[in-house]
C-alpha cells in the first residue's frame, strides 16, 4: 500500500502594512495683545507720566529737605540760649559778663556758657558794619552763650528773673520765639508740599483717564468684537490695565531716575563748592541738597504709588467705558445721557 504524498504548503511572507503618512503638529498660533504695544498715544503718555513723576519726586525730595534743615535749626537754637548785656556809664562789662555766666550756669539744665569776647563780636557785626571796627567806640551789646541739656530744659523765668534782679542791664533770649517760628514754617511747607502732591496725583489722574478714553475710542470696534463674541468686562478690562501697567511703570521710572540724579548731582556740587559764599548761604537757607536714604526710598515709592494709581485709573475709566457700550447697546434713546 502505497502513501499518498501530502502536499507542504509554504507559508507566504505576509506584506508589511503601509506607513499612515504622519499629520502635521498643530501649532496654537500666539494671540497678539488687544492694544498695539507701542503707539503715539502711548510715547506721549509715556512723556506725560515722567514729567510728572519728576515734578512728584522733586516736591517731595523738597519738603524732605526743608523739613531736615528745620528740624537741624531748632536742634541747634534750643540746644542754646544767649545773655544780652547792653554796655552802661556805670558798669563792669567784664565782670558782669562772668557773673550773668556764673548765675546762668547755678540752674539745673545748663551745661557750660561762653562768653563772646570783642573779636568775636566784632567779626559778627562785620558783615554790616565792615572790618577794623573798634567795639569799644559803639554801645554794642556783648553776649554770653549758655548750652542747655535739651530734655532738661532749666527754668527760663526763674533765670530771666535772677538776672534782671543782679544785672539790670542783661536780657535773657531763650529763642522760643524763633524756635515757634521755625515749626509753623517747617508745618507750612509740608501743608504746601502735600497740596502740590496732590495737584500732581489730579493731574496725572485726569491725564490718564482722558488717554484711555482716547485709546478706547480708537480701539472701540475691538471691544465691541470682544463683547459681541462672549468677552467678560473684567477681561477686557484687564487687557487695557496690562498695557497702562508697561506705560506707567516706564514714564514713571524715567521721571523718578531722573528726580534722583538731579539731587545726587546737587549734592555732588554742593560738596565740590562747599568753602564758596554762594554754596555756604544756599547751604544755611535750605540745607544739603541731600534726600538721604529715606528720601531716595520715598522716590521708589512715589514711582510705584504713580504706577499703581495709573493703572487703577485705567482699569476703572475701562469698565465705566464698557458699561456705556452696554447701556448703549441695550437702550439707544439713552445715548443722550451717556458722556462721551
Amino acid at each position: 500500500m502505497t502513501k499518498t504524498p501530502t502536499r507542504t504548503r509554504t507559508k507566504q511572507p505576509t506584506a508589511a502594512p503601509a506607513e499612515q503618512p504622519k499629520r502635521p503638529e498643530m501649532r496654537v498660533r500666539p494671540t497678539a495683545p488687544i492694544l498695539p504695544p507701542s503707539n503715539i498715544q502711548g510715547n506721549a503718555l509715556t512723556v506725560v507720566i515722567a514729567i510728572m513723576a519728576f515734578l512728584a519726586c522733586l516736591t517731595l525730595g523738597g519738603v524732605s529737605m526743608v523739613r531736615s534743615t528745620a528740624a537741624s535749626w531748632e536742634s541747634q537754637i534750643s540746644r542754646e540760649i544767649t545773655i544780652q548785656i547792653k554796655p552802661d556809664d556805670n558798669l563792669d562789662m567784664e565782670k558782669a559778663l562772668v557773673q550773668a555766666r556764673d548765675i546762668a550756669l547755678t540752674f539745673v539744665g545748663t551745661k557750660s556758657g561762653q562768653i563772646v569776647d570783642e573779636a568775636a563780636t566784632a567779626r559778627l557785626l562785620e558783615p554790616w558794619l565792615g572790618s577794623g571796627l573798634d567795639i569799644k567806640e559803639l554801645p554794642v551789646p556783648r553776649l554770653v552763650i549758655i548750652t542747655i541739656d535739651e530734655s532738661n530744659p532749666p527754668d527760663f523765668a526763674a533765670m530771666r528773673d535772677l538776672l534782671k534782679e543782679s544785672i539790670p542791664q542783661a536780657f535773657l533770649d531763650d529763642h522760643r520765639t524763633w524756635v515757634d517760628r521755625l515749626v509753623a514754617m517747617a508745618r507750612t511747607t509740608v501743608m504746601i508740599g502735600t497740596g502740590i502732591l496732590l495737584l500732581v496725583f489730579t493731574a496725572m489722574v485726569l491725564t490718564v483717564v482722558f488717554a484711555t478714553r482716547g485709546v478706547l475710542s480708537g480701539n472701540r470696534h475691538i471691544v465691541e468684537v470682544l463683547h459681541f463674541v462672549g468677552a467678560e468686562s473684567s477681561f477686557v478690562a484687564t487687557e487695557f490695565q496690562k498695557h497702562f501697567l508697561k506705560i506707567s511703570l516706564k514714564g514713571s521710572a524715567i521721571g523718578s531716575a531722573l528726580a534722583a540724579l538731579f539731587f545726587a548731582g546737587a549734592g555732588f556740587l554742593q560738596s565740590r563748592t562747599i568753602a564758596t559764599p554762594e554754596t555756604d548761604q544756599a547751604t544755611a537757607l535750605f540745607g544739603t541738597f541731600s534726600v538721604g536714604a529715606l528720601g531716595y526710598l520715598g522716590i521708589f515709592a512715589t514711582m510705584i504709588v504713580i504706577a499703581l494709581l495709573t493703572t487703577l485709573t485705567a482699569r476703572l475709566t475701562v469698565m465705566r467705558t464698557i458699561y456705556e457700550i452696554d447701556t448703549l447697546r441695550s437702550d439707544p434713546t439713552r445715548a443722550d445721557g451717556i458722556p462721551n
